[in-house]
């Protein structure tokens, strides 16, 4: 089935981020097409992020388990906020990983990378979840607003009961506050 224009368009937008951010170096993997990229400046930007009010007043944060959002993680943990990381695919009745600063038996930086999160961390059912307030996305590109321009295919198009998570006070960081914000072509 061909896409349709939307899609066509959206791609085109990633593509031209992707070629964009290999020729500028600004990436850390030697492919970035088709996914999320591991972007330079991540662990910055996770400062950048820690300085924001919204993040200071977060105890509970659902962050994607992409590279780039690594050093967010670890700052989470570090600060004491319970993190929720998406299990690869969102696979199985229990999709996230549930990482409690309390409970860690590894060091905050360690504990927050997906494999080790895999090893030492429980799953839990969406149901389980406690209420959000904050919740980290990465992207490729996004819009003007600032949405994401994505597939619709990935862990933010598919987090199961994401419109639901969020707690009462809760906010949303993604591409505009992580990383490189490129304008779509005219």
């Amino acid at each position: 089935m061909a896409a349709n224009p939307l899609d066509q368009a959206k791609q085109a937008v990633r593509t031209q981020v992707w070629d964009a951010l290999t020729a500028a170096d600004a990436v850390h993997d030697a492919s970035v097409h088709g996914r999320i990229p591991n972007f330079k400046g991540a662990e910055e930007a996770a400062a950048r992020l820690a300085a924001l009010p919204a993040w200071q007043r977060a105890s509970v944060v659902k962050a994607v388990p992409d590279k780039a959002q690594l050093p967010v993680r670890a700052k989470a943990l570090e600060a004491g906020k319970t993190v929720y990381m998406a299990v690869p695919k969102l696979a199985g009745l229990k999709p996230f990983y549930l990482l409690d600063p309390a409970a860690l038996t590894v060091p905050p930086a360690e504990a927050a990378a997906s494999r080790t999160a895999a090893s030492i961390a429980p799953t839990v059912e969406v149901d389980a979840l406690r209420p959000l307030d904050l919740i980290i996305l990465g992207s490729v590109a996004v819009n003007r607003d600032g949405a994401r321009v994505g597939k619709g295919a990935g862990y933010a198009g598919r987090a199961p009961g994401a419109s639901t998570m969020l707690g009462k006070n809760a906010a949303v960081a993604g591409a505009g506050l992580l990383g490189v914000q490129p304008t779509p072509p005219e």
